[in-house]
């Protein structure tokens, strides 16, 4: 049963990918977050398993919870696929590396961020440079991160949101809410000042992992956008590019963001575009698989509550357990058919990267 493979909470599903690690033969590392502890104190750990030789010329690296909450699928995803027994065949010449849990912080409290607010997905950028700036997320921050929860709050940022669509348009509102700030530590999709220790981890683990690959593949599995159950594969490469082109040759029903054709917009700092420039010598093929779940707008709410509950409210409080439970069921609809989609899903998407890897 595919919904064996999923967990209630970050501490099960730890153990569950650790025993289908081990008892696939995997070697095994963890990584002790130093800066951040769980909701009862527990420690806060990303795990590597690796499969294959150690000198492979092709790799594929399969990243869970880079927004933690989001880990859910992935980690799913990364358990079936350690546990199904067609593996038995995997080509001897491919490296399987598997980050999971890569923002433990987010996976265990149940946030899309980072213990310091910030957003991973947009952490990938120059910290000695200028950041870059959001006049649209300016014009829309009491709505996006509003002092308080009150009717009269949130009716004064739904007007904000009313007008700028009138004027721009949905998917513009989208862009700007959602591709990074650098300016508020205490809004939302907000990029930091300094990298993150689980942006310093994936890079680590990357270098250490796969830097002696010809080709490597590369999917990041996200929970959020798109309908229900739906899985939306999605580049950020331009469409008349070598690695777009190799991307829709492995999958062909790929999106772009760079060509406005995918349920994202366009973002700052992603992960996908840090990898490719750790591997230069590499020929990096890259992914992020969307799992759809509630409509964009519930997403927005839950994330909004759950940015006012821990930069301005008490994520201990009584009264946080609502928000805790919305945001949990933006990111995990914690129902049997969406578990079943996401997993047939997830290891079609895997064979077909895993396919593309091996081609002559």
């Amino acid at each position: 049963m595919s919904a064996d493979f999923f967990a209630a909470g970050y501490t099960e599903a730890r153990a569950k990918f650790r025993a289908a690690a081990i008892a696939r033969g995997c070697t095994l590392t963890a990584y002790l977050n130093p800066h951040a502890k769980g909701p009862n104190g527990e420690d806060l750990i990303t795990d590597v398993a690796v499969a294959g030789p150690a000198g492979a010329k092709i790799g594929l690296l399969l990243i869970s919870g880079t927004h933690g909450v989001e880990a859910y699928a992935g980690s799913a995803c990364q358990i079936g696929w350690l546990k199904a027994a067609r593996n038995d065949a995997w080509p001897p010449e491919l490296k399987v590396v598997m980050i999971h849990a890569l923002n433990p912080y987010g996976f265990a409290w149940n946030r899309r961020v980072t213990e310091d607010n910030v957003d991973l997905n947009r952490n990938f950028v120059d910290h000695s440079a200028p950041y870059p700036a959001n006049g649209g997320y300016e014009q829309l921050k009491l709505g996006i991160a509003p002092p308080d929860l009150e009717p009269e709050t949130l009716r004064r940022g739904s007007e904000l949101f009313r007008d700028f669509i009138k004027e721009y348009g949905p998917f513009t509102m989208q862009e700007a809410v959602s591709k990074g700030q650098y300016a508020h530590p205490d809004g939302m999709y907000f990029g930091g000042t300094r990298e993150q220790w689980s942006a310093g981890i994936v890079k680590h683990v990357v270098r250490r992992e796969l830097a002696h690959c010809n080709r490597v593949g590369v999917i990041d599995f996200h929970t959020g956008l798109g309908p229900y159950g739906h899985g939306e594969l999605i580049s950020e490469e331009a469409p008349d590019s070598a690695a777009y082109t190799r991307a829709k040759a492995w999958w062909p029903d790929i999106c772009s963001t760079a060509a406005g054709d995918s349920v994202s917009a366009a973002v700052l700092g992603s992960i996908d575009s840090c990898i490719p420039g750790l591997l230069l010598r590499s020929e990096v093929t890259m992914a992020c698989l969307e799992f759809g779940t509630v409509s964009t707008f519930e997403v927005f709410l839950a994330l909004r509550a759950d940015n006012w509950l821990h930069t301005l409210g008490d994520p201990k409080a009584p009264e946080a357990a609502e928000i805790k439970a919305q945001i949990r069921a933006a990111f995990y609809p914690d129902q049997d058919n969406w578990k079943d989609m996401i997993w047939k899903r997830g290891e079609a998407v895997i064979i077909q990267a895993v396919q593309g890897l091996t081609a002559p």
